[in-house]
């Protein structure tokens, strides 16, 4: 699948950089991934469309028919030919890298706003708890490349001179893979208009897509004791879809229907997709947002960071999270509306991001509650799964 980029948006002034050049890949350290663990793991059986059959002839109906399972049971599956290349993929690690061995000082002038539920930028890690010890997450979010963010979040002088590949890349992953799947998820449902879930999520209209940078610091056995070896603390994305580029480091799990939690292995050349709880929310829960979570990996590779990059698909901020009506197949299942009241994407947003982004309050709600949910708006409780 060739690179399409949607030619809506303008991008975005360039910023001023003292001396670029020291930033030039030639003057980077290239990301290496870590090796495969040797271990035997329970791995999780997915899909992987391959996205050059899209656009030869019946392609979107073979693609769909292939996902009808992975949407409606499991949540997560693979594409690979995406339109990004190797290379491409290689130097947005290496940013990755580099901006996490940043001195705190510096990263610390782009942190977020954790009070007011605004996540763009750097989350430091150490904010919350699991067992005895604090997470060791790193996160850096980038928004989208849009008039409504321009100018409103600072970045390194690292990322500044690299700007317009990291907008080549967030909008190549907007056009070559969401875009194409909402195209699919519509015909899986049988709606009258293949495009219908593409003009919720355009890209050139406000909505909280975002790409990211993200590590898992290596930890010492001791630590790994203390925090339960991460086997708890599973969750649901927020947004549509969420995507993540290939990452040795084994460590993600999904909850299956049985209970059991198994491992996504890292497909060479592929994108691993999970469906995310907005596109479960308008479809009355028929598209499964999967729950997952990121474990302790394996011994072998404890020694090893875990460096992620990630784009987070999500609806203009004004699409209300009702039911499609026009699907025959959410009218057969007779899905209904999972709030009260009309919720808009913005509002569940701030609902969502306010527990996510401050653990104080997330465990004064637990607490309160008693029952392992809290209510994040409108008689929506969100869960946590151990």
């Amino acid at each position: 699948m060739s690179a399409v980029i949607t030619k809506t948006a303008k991008p975005q002034v360039s910023f001023p950089v003292e001396n670029p050049a020291q930033y030039s890949y030639e003057n980077l350290t290239p990301y290496v991934h870590p090796p495969e663990t040797k271990e035997e793991l329970p791995w999780a059986e997915l899909v992987t469309l391959d996205l050059e059959d899209y656009d030869r002839p019946g392609g979107k109906e073979r693609l769909a028919k292939q996902l009808e399972h992975a949407v409606h049971h499991v949540g997560f599956f693979y594409v690979k030919n995406f339109g990004l290349n190797q290379t491409q993929i290689d130097q947005q690690f290496t940013l990755a890298k580099h901006f996490f061995e940043l001195p705190t000082e510096e990263k610390a002038k782009h942190e977020v706003k954790y009070e007011t539920a605004n996540y763009n930028g750097w989350r430091r890690a150490g904010r919350s708890k699991n067992g005895s010890t604090v997470d060791a997450v790193e996160i850096f979010n980038i928004p989208k490349f849009t008039p409504d963010f321009e100018g409103k979040y600072t970045r390194p002088d690292l990322l500044n001179a690299h700007l317009p590949e990291i907008e080549h890349f967030s909008k190549s992953l907007h056009s070559n893979v969401v875009l194409p799947l909402l195209r699919l998820f519509a015909i899986v449902l049988q709606l009258p208009d293949e495009d219908y879930l593409v003009r919720q999520h355009t890209y050139d209209k406000k909505s909280e897509d975002h790409f990211r940078y993200m590590i898992y610091h290596k930890r010492t056995p001791e630590e790994h004791e203390a925090s339960g070896f991460g086997h708890s603390g599973g969750h649901t994305d927020l947004g549509t879809v969420t995507l993540l580029f290939r990452q040795p480091v084994a460590g993600l799990q999904i909850l299956g229907d049985d209970g059991k939690w198994t491992y996504v292995s890292a497909q060479p050349g592929t994108i691993t997709v999970n469906l995310a709880d907005t596109i479960s929310h308008i479809t009355g829960g028929w598209l499964k947002s999967s729950i997952h979570r990121v474990v302790a990996p394996p011994k072998d590779q404890w020694e090893y960071e875990r460096t992620g990059l990630l784009y987070f698909s999500r609806p203009h901020n004004d699409v209300v999270l009702e039911p499609i009506v026009d699907s025959p197949v959410l009218n057969a299942a007779g899905v209904k509306s999972r709030f009260e009241k009309p919720v808009t994407m913005e509002e569940w947003v701030k609902a969502k991001q306010t527990i996510q982004l401050n653990p104080e309050i997330a465990a004064k709600k637990y607490a309160e509650s008693g029952d392992g949910t809290v209510e994040l708006i409108a008689g929506f409780k969100d869960r946590k799964y151990a």
